[in-house]
């Protein structure tokens, strides 16, 4: 892969980071000819630090590899597209992307996981989220596991709105669980990522 250093001034060539698995833009960075031959090496994203004046792959201070796993050259080869698994946040802030941008999925759920976390710490006695998390753990390990049942049972049949409805039950008593635990679904999501960089 040649990439064209020689058209911009300082020989760096903007390198476009998009996660592999969801086609999401993670980052913008800048690389010199050394830096692609250095992510070709390591498997990982490293770029050429403008403001440390040297190459600097990403994670080395925080973990948070990018592991490479395809490099395209744009029509014009002057720009690169670097698709990578993220082991960890992208962003310093601790964000998935630079952008912090997140699809209306990702902000439904973490709405969801307010409201549920908000149950929790301010019971009301007309909920039955906080009804549930009165009755302790073990109820809601064992709600979890009724939803679970119930789901591979509409999965035999052929009603896919029965199927959707016993999904989104299982899901919701999964973030109850996940609360009751001290957890947030985020950090069940880099335990994946992990292991699909793994």
């Amino acid at each position: 892969m040649i990439a064209d250093f020689k058209k911009y001034a300082d020989g760096l060539v903007p390198a476009v980071i998009q996660d592999a698995a969801t086609s999401k833009v993670l980052m913008l960075g800048f690389m010199n000819e050394a830096a692609l031959h250095k992510t070709m090496e390591l498997q990982q994203v490293t770029f050429f630090s403008r403001s440390k004046n040297r190459l600097w792959t990403k994670g080395e201070e925080s973990g948070n590899y990018l592991f490479v796993k395809e490099i395209k050259l744009d029509c014009d080869k002057d720009t690169l597209l670097i698709k990578a698994d993220p082991s960890g946040p992208v962003c310093h802030i601790g964000a998935d992307n630079c952008w912090n941008e997140k699809n209306e999925a990702d902000h439904f759920l973490d709405t969801l996981e307010e409201v549920i976390a908000e149950r929790k710490a301010h019971p009301d006695e007309s909920s039955y989220t906080s009804a549930l998390f009165a009755k302790g753990i073990n109820k809601i390990a064992q709600k979890v596991g009724e939803e679970a049942v119930e789901l591979v049972i509409e999965a035999k049949d052929e009603n896919e709105e029965l199927f959707k409805g016993e999904a989104a039950d299982l899901l919701f008593h999964y973030l109850i669980l996940l609360q009751a635990k001290g957890l947030r679904l985020n950090e069940i999501i880099q335990v994946l990522k992990t292991r699909h960089a793994g």
